[in-house]
């Protein structure tokens, strides 16, 4: 069982509290459907949320759509729901170094495919305080290629993987943008509307944000409790990655799967 489920009775309580007479409906179904999504091992399916509540499925779109967009609640990449960080009684315990040294050689094929399909730099990273760090990484084979060096460190609010992690993660929102170059988002609105824009396509992106010259594509990797562990991306120099190419390779990320990438991307 989660363990969220303190958490949300607490704020139930508080609630009730407040408003004696009467819960709105809407506000009641949100937090049944974060009760039942609360009380299950892991991620559960639209239809299961309509299940429990006795709504339709456009009805459990809707709410699930409103509680993903204020934070309480995360779809993952097989479009499944689960509570937030947000509504843990205490910070969720960081992952322990095993686990992250798992993750990195269950997902070396993955870069490796990745270079191979697009001919850029692959990397891995986890999310380490305010910032990433980069525990992987595969280079592309051409000779003007991003470098990222293995146990770097960056800034969450400009990069790809960064972004991943502040969207689809526990990663807290920074409390300071810089600029690294003309075109970061220095506004917490600017990032929060980026980040908007990040959960609708299921990638981040990075547009020069971070360095001149580079743009990246991140997505998340969930562990088996559809907890983000880590972030995978692509980078390449503006030069060969237009705007066209950065959907393109957004597809190809968002498509890949642990072991290597799967057929659908090409869409």
């Amino acid at each position: 069982m989660s363990n969220y489920q303190f958490s949300i009775a607490q704020i139930q309580s508080t609630l009730v509290g407040a408003r004696p007479m009467r819960l709105l409906q809407s506000l009641s179904r949100g937090l049944e459907a974060l009760s039942y999504m609360s009380a299950q091992p892991g991620p559960v399916r639209l239809t299961d949320v309509a299940e429990s509540l006795g709504v339709d499925k456009s009805n459990a779109a809707h709410l699930l759509k409103t509680l993903v967009a204020m934070g309480y609640a995360v779809q993952d990449d097989s479009r499944r729901y689960r509570p937030s960080d947000k509504l843990a009684g205490r910070r969720r315990i960081e992952h322990t170094l095993e686990e992250i040294v798992a993750v990195k050689e269950a997902w070396r094929g993955t870069l490796e495919a990745l270079v191979a399909e697009t001919g850029e730099c692959a990397h891995l990273a986890v999310l380490v305080g305010p910032r990433v760090w980069y525990i992987d990484k595969v280079d592309s084979p051409l000779p003007l290629k991003v470098d990222h060096p293995i146990g770097a460190l960056a800034p969450l609010h400009c990069t790809a993987l960064g972004k991943a992690f502040l969207t689809f993660g526990a990663a807290q929102m920074p409390d300071d943008q810089p600029a690294y170059t003309p075109r970061s988002l220095t506004t917490r609105r600017a990032l929060l509307d980026e980040l908007g824009r990040t959960q609708t396509r299921g990638y981040a992106i990075d547009d020069e944000e971070f360095a001149h010259g580079v743009r990246c594509v991140a997505r998340p990797i969930y562990d088996a409790d559809g907890v983000m562990i880590a972030a995978i991306g692509v980078s390449g120099p503006s030069v060969r990655v237009t705007d066209a190419r950065l959907r393109e390779l957004g597809s190809i990320v968002s498509a890949a799967g642990q072991g290597g990438l799967q057929k659908e991307h090409t869409g």
